[in-house]
């Protein structure tokens, strides 16, 4: 570990904000920008986080830009370097993306971009694996919420098959927002006893493993019967929902008709509480999950 890499994790050490996910993926793009720094000939073995400057910054996007990194991982990359920084005192050192050529990303595409697990045998999950993917696919949730996910906390005092809504905790959550998820199906009721029967007064990590060990053993179950990652289970969420609410199919799936002024009424609607479900604050973040009827 050279000095750079040194002083990115004693920032990360004493910066511990975002969720665990977060903070792990943050200190994996460190560790590869001061490596990218070193290859790229600068001497990071004698630098110090605070020594950064403009030049590195534009050394990294250029190298990115040789790779063919996509728009939306350079994004994701710079996000970490802002983050950087304002931890060193130096936020005015980075530009705006456009200063640097780097395009806008393209959210909406009306592509279904759900996952399906018909064809999965998820059978041969470990309970608590299986039951957090299924939680994902009920309910909408993020990996780390379903893993984490603790029924006696979620149903707030009530069985399963009465309680009225499921309580994201705030620790479970990216941002560490509170949310609620109203239960309207007996699918999902089915869920919730499951998830119970498996987790007790626990959550779904067993007891003899960290969340991070638990998260490496996730990866490697769902990797080996090709699920690989369980984002699309947000989208089979949202679309569903939205099917629900709306009663026709969402633009990525159904493609684009001219909505009556009683369904635009009824999108507006259910995309809020489609977007406050999710747990996301603003509503154009839909979009991505369910397309755009504006998008030709």
């Amino acid at each position: 570990m050279n000095k750079l890499e040194y002083g990115f994790n004693h920032i990360l050490e004493r910066n511990k904000d975002g969720s665990h996910a977060t903070r792990a993926n943050r200190q994996r793009m460190l560790s590869m920008f001061a490596e990218q720094l070193k290859v790229a000939g600068y001497k990071t073995n004698e630098m110090r986080p605070s020594d950064l400057k403009g030049r590195h910054i534009n050394a990294l996007i250029r190298q990115w830009k040789v790779d063919e990194v996509s728009t939306g991982t350079i994004k994701n990359r710079m996000a970490n370097i802002r983050w950087l920084a304002e931890k060193i005192g130096k936020a005015n050192m980075v530009k705006d993306n456009a200063t640097y050529g780097i395009e806008n990303r393209k959210y909406i595409t009306n592509v279904d971009k759900s996952l399906r697990t018909d064809n999965l045998n998820l059978d041969s999950l470990s309970p608590h694996v299986r039951q957090s993917i299924e939680l994902q696919k009920q309910f909408g949730l993020r990996r780390e919420e379903a893993m984490k996910f603790s029924p006696d906390y979620a149903l707030g005092g009530y069985d399963p098959y009465s309680a009225p809504v499921l309580k994201i905790k705030p620790s479970w959550s990216k941002g560490g927002r509170y949310r609620e998820i109203p239960i309207t199906s007996d699918a999902q009721r089915d869920a919730l006893m499951a998830a119970l029967t498996i987790a007790g007064d626990g959550s779904l990590i067993p007891l003899d493993r960290s969340y991070k060990q638990h998260l490496g053993h996730f990866e490697r179950e769902t990797a080996a019967i090709g699920l690989g990652q369980t984002h699309g289970l947000r989208h089979l969420y949202a679309q569903n929902r939205y099917r629900e609410l709306v009663g026709i199919e969402c633009p990525a799936v159904g493609g684009v008709i001219d909505l009556t002024d009683e369904q635009k009424a009824l999108d507006l609607s259910a995309r809020q509480m489609i977007s406050s479900e999710l747990g996301h604050n603003r509503l154009s973040v839909t979009g991505i999950y369910l397309g755009s009827w504006s998008h030709k």
